[in-house]
């Protein structure tokens, strides 16, 4: 895309406050609960932030209710801004280049991200924003009063109330990843976990004007998530990169009006397969002529 010059605004720095372990595709409810500072959990947070958190979920499926989250969010008035898969900082020289100063821009799952309103400072002031949780909605609204061209709404992501073509740019950071929390294969999804992306990338595709762009930032790799983007039906091509230094997180933009290529289209054939049944385990005997190699099923 020809580079357009941009506005910006004074940049107010936010204080971002630690991020939760990702409740993404590859951990299911077996995974262990990790806490801020450590391991995986001390990676997702942003630079600086203290080591204070909200409280986690008791199960990783959990992440896909919005009770869950109206409990987190009951104080998000007073709170800080929460960056899951880092800060706008981390993905800035990715993302801007992506998107022109009157674009439309919808985010999905907002929660209390200041990507919004960081978007706003960076001279791309039409900015939608929704979320399940009417508790965070009504925290952002009061938030961002002084900032009119934000608009903050109550929304699930899976039946969005706009008219097809309202937007040039849809965004989402994480919200996927919550909606597959509680996934115990990441390999093979659930047939309840395959509808609910497609409800969403469905919607997406449908929003979105021809040469619109949708991008998602996730830690999920192109192993797990690739498969659910690359479906001829929604009308887009894709292209995958990384950001994030130390734990990479993953970037991807499909733009609507392209096509897939021959090897996306068959990986996402893939997701529409019926996985195959486990091999029966082969018990050797105890026998001089036994053949072991022809014994493992590779």
């Amino acid at each position: 895309m020809t580079e357009v010059p941009r506005v910006r605004g004074e940049h107010l720095q936010e204080r971002a406050e630690p991020q939760d372990p990702p409740p993404s595709s590859y951990l299911g409810d077996w995974a262990p609960k990790l806490r801020p500072g450590c391991g995986a959990a001390q990676s997702m947070a942003s630079p600086g932030t203290s080591v204070s958190s909200p409280e986690l979920p008791e199960q990783n499926f959990q992440y896909r209710e919005v009770q869950y989250w109206d409990q987190r969010y009951k104080d998000a008035t007073d709170s800080g801004p929460y960056e899951w898969f880092g800060d706008y900082a981390s993905f800035r020289a990715l993302l801007e280049p992506e998107l022109c100063p009157e674009d439309r821009i919808l985010v999905l799952g907002c929660g209390n991200s200041a990507l919004s309103y960081e978007l706003f400072l960076g001279g791309f002031p039409n900015v939608t924003s929704v979320d399940y949780s009417p508790v965070v909605v009504a925290a952002m609204q009061v938030r961002y009063a002084h900032v009119p061209s934000l608009r903050w709404e109550t929304m699930d992501v899976r039946a969005l109330d706009f008219p097809g073509d309202s937007f040039d740019v849809v965004l989402e950071k994480g919200t996927l990843d919550a909606l597959l929390a509680g996934e115990r294969d990441p390999w093979n999804v659930s047939s309840e976990g395959v509808h609910t992306v497609d409800q969403v990338l469905t919607e997406v595709s449908r929003v979105l004007v021809p040469g619109g762009r949708f991008i998602s930032m996730t830690s999920a790799g192109p192993h797990f998530r690739s498969r659910h983007y690359a479906q001829s039906h929604y009308g887009w091509s894709l292209r995958h990169t990384t950001y994030g230094s130390g734990f990479h997180f993953h970037f991807y933009v499909m733009q609507k009006g392209r096509e897939l290529n021959v090897t996306q289209l068959a990986l996402g054939a893939q997701l529409l397969s019926t996985p195959s049944p486990p091999a029966s385990p082969c018990f050797l005997q105890d026998s001089d002529n036994e053949d072991f190699l022809g014994a493992i099923h590779l």
